[in-house]
């Protein structure tokens, strides 16, 4: 595969009109349609930039950020970051963009709202890829509270004391939690440049909104977000990949997968939360395989 920025660069993007704004997205290559759907909420696409070179396996490749994101419209309206607002953005991005039926890749908050999308529009869909997500944020938060309670005890308990303060950007509460990041969000050290860049534009309005202060503290509106009585609904081919050491953790895959009739679990054994990037040469063949043998032209 060529240079990501190599093939970027041959990339249209563009805005669309979506309820309360405009969106903006790039798109890069010829073939089936696959849209990408970042998570956060709120953390944009940058750091999906690599699943673009899905293109090369004869996709045309869509990423957009989200409203309140990167670089699309932000409006000063915490009124809007909802799962329903989401959904509906998705398929006014899907049909400005005059796809019938497509391919879609949602990472981690990203794979709830395909999920949701996927029950909500079902005929619009080929297949979908869950990706580091799950059919349930208290589901999900459990689990990483699990995680969060195997660091040392003076790290957990000093983590709590800055939250009972409500001081979530103190220095050292910075620190530790980083410490679960890296652990449990990118294994990849450094950071990847794409990773750092979509961390530094995250949407904090629609992040704080819809999950909280950080990744493991959830105070947000999709606290009771949960969908797993729905899953055997679900009939489009579904991929459900994650990391072995997943903040989302596996349990919330294997879940999916338990409850998506049909659906294939592929866990990813020295990857955390972005095996595409932690483990890229067991994830892109394993993504473009599923991919192909669900075609829309068959």
């Amino acid at each position: 595969m060529p240079p990501v920025a190599d093939l970027l660069g041959r990339a249209t993007e563009g805005f669309i009109d979506v309820p309360d704004g405009k969106v903006w997205y790039q798109s890069v290559g010829e073939g089936e349609p696959l849209l990408l759907l970042h998570g956060g909420p709120g953390a944009g696409s940058t750091y999906l930039e690599r699943l673009m070179s899905l293109a090369e396996s004869g996709f045309q490749v869509v990423r957009y950020d989200q409203l309140g994101c990167g670089k699309s419209e932000q409006p000063d309206d915490p009124s809007l970051w909802t799962v329903d607002h989401f959904v509906k953005e998705v398929d006014v991005v899907r049909e400005t963009l005059g796809f019938e039926k497509m391919h879609v890749i949602g990472q981690s908050w990203g794979s709830f709202l395909a999920l949701e999308y996927a029950l909500t529009y079902p005929e619009r869909l080929q297949t979908v890829t869950l990706y580091s997500g799950a059919a349930s944020t208290m589901q999900c938060f459990e689990g990483m509270t699990r995680l969060r309670h195997q660091l040392p005890a003076e790290i957990v308990d000093r983590l709590q004391q800055y939250e009972d303060a409500g001081d979530y950007e103190h220095p050292q509460y910075l620190a530790d939690i980083q410490i679960l990041l890296d652990h449990h969000l990118c294994r990849v050290q450094p950071w990847p440049d794409e990773l750092v860049r979509s961390m530094e534009d995250m949407g904090t309005s629609v992040y704080n909104t819809m999950w909280g202060p950080n990744e493991f503290t959830l105070t947000g509106n999709l606290t009771s977000w949960d969908r797993r009585d729905r899953l055997g609904e679900i009939e489009t081919p579904a991929l459900i990949v994650c990391g072995r050491y997943d903040e989302v953790v596996p349990e919330c895959s294997e879940t999916m997968h338990a409850g998506i009739n049909g659906s294939r679990l592929k866990i990813f054994e020295a990857s955390s939360h972005l095996c595409h990037m932690e483990e890229p040469e067991q994830y892109f063949p394993l993504q473009i395989s599923f991919l192909n043998e669900h075609p829309i032209s068959a």
